[in-house]
């Protein structure tokens, strides 16, 4: 997590979805990596606190069809199609009426959304698709390997299933099933699910091209290379190959290439910084093919670092509960 190059740098070496580690203040012991993978709680109301995910934030253009409408800390974007409206990501589930007044903002209606999408099964991200289901009637698309975890509000996430109440999230009804490769259509805007797993089982990554002013843009939202607190991808992995799910995500994501790429996670890809450029340069101020770069290989750089601190450790018990609900 970024927020200014130190921290970013900090953040990435306990592992990126956290960011609870700035929770204490410079006078306070800082909690560990450790202390983040034993307390769901301290992790979770670090992150919503630190990484601003539940204060709002002004909805804005980024390029053709597509608009911010997230929180500070998360995003959310809108795809407004010829045929209605596709949203993206939901942030933590107290979020939901914020995004719809940010739609609202941007003068349309979340009555008109008509397909719900995410990149993995998590609060942060799948919080408000119940919100949103039951405000518009949209149809929700997810990877098959999320599937199980968004129906059950999150009792059968691999690692965080035992502690739902903590980190689960109203449940909701997929109402189509993808799988790797598979494409979401509505109207004139399709969008590619890659299933780049790791994260999560079913973590996806979204691609798509768009036109604006009349030059294509290829769009990416990378996702699946974050390592939790508390996530084994070596000795006693959390489930059986995610190592492997990793690293071979890392390298889809490295081939993608893309013009723009844009992140759940605000802080990760400047967002702040490229829309006060896009005041004068519009979509051009988004387009940073040199940025993905350097983004993916510190997300491997940061999996390589676990996998070190793994090997290094003892194989004694950590004391960190994983798995679903029982």
């Amino acid at each position: 997590m970024l927020l200014i190059a130190r921290t970013y740098r900090r953040i990435a070496a306990l592992s990126l979805a956290g960011a609870a580690a700035l929770l204490a203040s410079a006078t306070q012991p800082q909690p560990t990596r450790d202390d983040l993978a034993r307390n769901n709680k301290l992790f979770l109301a670090g992150a919503i606190k630190t990484l601003k995910w539940e204060q709002p934030a002004e909805p804005a253009h980024i390029v053709g069809p597509i608009y911010f409408v997230g929180t500070q800390g998360l995003g959310s974007y809108l795809f407004h199609t010829s045929d209605g409206l596709i949203l993206l990501g939901t942030g933590m589930p107290s979020s939901g009426p914020m995004i719809a007044q940010s739609i609202r903002k941007l003068g349309f209606r979340p009555e008109d959304i008509k397909i719900l999408l995410t990149w993995h099964a998590h609060a942060d991200h799948a919080g408000a698709l119940a919100y949103f289901k039951t405000l518009s009637g949209a149809r929700i698309a997810m990877m098959e390997g999320d599937v199980a975890s968004m129906e059950d509000g999150g009792k059968s996430d691999f690692h965080y299933g035992w502690d739902w109440q903590t980190m689960g999230w109203p449940a909701a009804k997929v109402d189509q099933v993808l799988h790797d490769g598979d494409t979401v259509t509505l109207g004139n805007v399709t969008l590619t699910a890659l299933n780049t797993p790791g994260h999560t089982r079913g973590d996806t990554t979204w691609v798509t091209t768009v036109t604006d002013h009349g030059k294509s843009y290829k769009v990416v939202w990378p996702d699946g290379t974050s390592v939790n607190p508390g996530y084994r991808v070596t000795t006693n992995p959390s489930y059986p190959g995610i190592g492997d799910d990793y690293r071979r995500t890392l390298a889809r994501l490295e081939a993608l290439r893309p013009d723009i790429w844009l992140v759940s996670h605000t802080d990760r890809f400047n967002l702040d910084a490229k829309r006060a450029r896009a005041v004068k340069l519009g979509a051009a101020a988004y387009v940073d093919p040199e940025g993905y770069r350097q983004y993916i290989a510190s997300q491997r750089a940061a999996f390589d670092q676990e996998v070190a601190r793994e090997k290094a450790a003892p194989p004694d018990d950590d004391g960190v509960r994983r798995g679903p609900a029982s």
